[in-house]
């Protein structure tokens, strides 16, 4: 092992090759490399994802994801352009569908304009001129929302950093993290690695590999299924935009939406239901090491004794493809269950605290000659380009 590197990432999502672009920018002579342990680039969170470039208007006002999605959605969309990616700038409405969701909606109102962006209340005679098969009382217009394929932007920064010299290895797991006093000692793909700087990308595993390292980061990653249908090619015209509903404030999550996406297709979910695998894509995956780990966290059955309800409302719709098409048809009430038909699902790496909570921001640590990303659920595809630029200034 005669080479000793500047940075080595693990990690070969969106996350970890945008980190890899930006230090190669911020340090053009640095020896850099990213392991990655599948056989392609983006098998995982940035595979799965629905690709949507995220405005920002669901994140506290000042927060990492806040800050970093707003810069990422330009950021991004200008990356797009250079490098000639399919996307588009369609915008989004998000949906009251009674009148108990309004002040919810208001909030978000305020919320998006604390964050800088373009949003305007609508009415419903409004909303139907937008989307004329949605059912509201009321609804935002957010017009800072776009459409792309990450696997895309992948393949771009996979080129961009092979161009740069970079050294990219797929089929390299991490079975070893030991930290010296001048470097970092791995083993990957059963090859000895040496680095001055770790940065852990590792999304699903990310906490796994922290403790590779002797480090506790605090947290464990819980992995949530999100399953998807289809509209079938003819009714598609249905969806001229994407289409959200009013979150529900007490749940983490956006609930079952419409999303455009950047082939012609039109996606139709996520509903979150609690996977028995970190890659447990299919409702058969089951991997009992994971779920032995995952029963063994305190914070887990704390998790489960506050969202228990919402929980079994997840995992109903998760069997009931009628109860799927009931959350769908508060929006589109003319959607029927034929028009549906079963999609790729994605899973959602959220990490839990001790105490029961989901961390709701970005959540990066340093720990001497490493850092570890450990959160970086949506919309980290969205501000992946900011997230590297961040880790990079951090690495200064």
């Amino acid at each position: 092992m005669s080479q000793v590197y500047d940075f080595a990432i693990i990690g070969g999502g969106i996350v970890g090759l945008a980190t890899a672009h930006a230090l190669r920018r911020a340090h053009p002579h640095a020896a850099l490399i990213v392991l990655e342990k599948e056989s392609d680039w983006a098998r995982h969170q940035t595979g799965h994802n629905s690709g949507v470039i995220h405005s920002g208007i669901y994140y506290n006002p000042g927060s990492l994801k806040a800050r970093l999605c707003r810069a990422g959605n330009r950021s991004m969309v200008e990356f797009c352009k250079e490098y000639a990616i399919p996307h588009e700038i369609c915008g989004k409405v998000i949906v009251a569908t009674h009148a108990g969701e309004v002040s919810q909606l208001e909030s978000l109102h305020q919320r998006g304009l604390a964050n800088g962006l373009v949003v305007s209340r609508i009415g419903p005679h409004e909303l139907k001129e937008i989307e004329p098969h949605v059912r509201g009382v009321a609804a935002l217009r957010v017009l800072d929302t776009g459409i792309v394929d990450y696997t895309a932007v992948c393949m771009t920064l996979v080129r961009l950093l092979t161009e740069a010299q970079c050294g990219l290895y797929l089929g390299h797991p991490l079975t070893e993290l030991r930290r010296g006093a001048d470097g970092i000692d791995l083993v990957a793909g059963g090859k000895p690695f040496r680095a001055r700087q770790l940065i852990n990308c590792a999304g699903l595993h990310s906490d796994r590999v922290a403790a590779l390292g002797n480090l506790d980061p605090g947290v464990q990653i819980v992995p949530f299924r999100g399953e998807y249908y289809e509209l079938r090619p003819e009714r598609r015209y249905l969806v001229k935009h994407l289409i959200y509903p009013v979150p529900n404030p007490d749940f983490p999550f956006l609930g079952v939406h419409f999303t455009r996406m950047i082939g012609g297709q039109v996606e139709a979910g996520p509903n979150a239901v609690l996977a028995l695998a970190r890659e447990g894509y299919r409702r058969r995956d089951v991997n009992w090491a994971d779920v032995r780990e995952m029963l063994g966290f305190l914070g887990f059955w704390k998790l489960s004794r506050r969202y228990w309800h919402e929980g079994m409302r997840e995992m109903w719709r998760s069997l009931s493809k009628r109860a799927f098409l009931r959350s769908l048809q508060r929006l589109i009430p003319e959607l029927k269950a034929e028009d549906l038909i079963c999609a790729p699902a994605g899973i959602r790496a959220q990490a839990l605290k001790k105490d029961g909570s989901l961390v709701d921001d970005f959540h990066i640590i340093r720990d001497g000659r490493s850092l570890h990303v450990c959160n970086a659920p949506s919309p980290a595809a969205t501000a992946a380009l900011e997230i590297g630029r961040h880790i990079a200034g951090l690495l200064r």
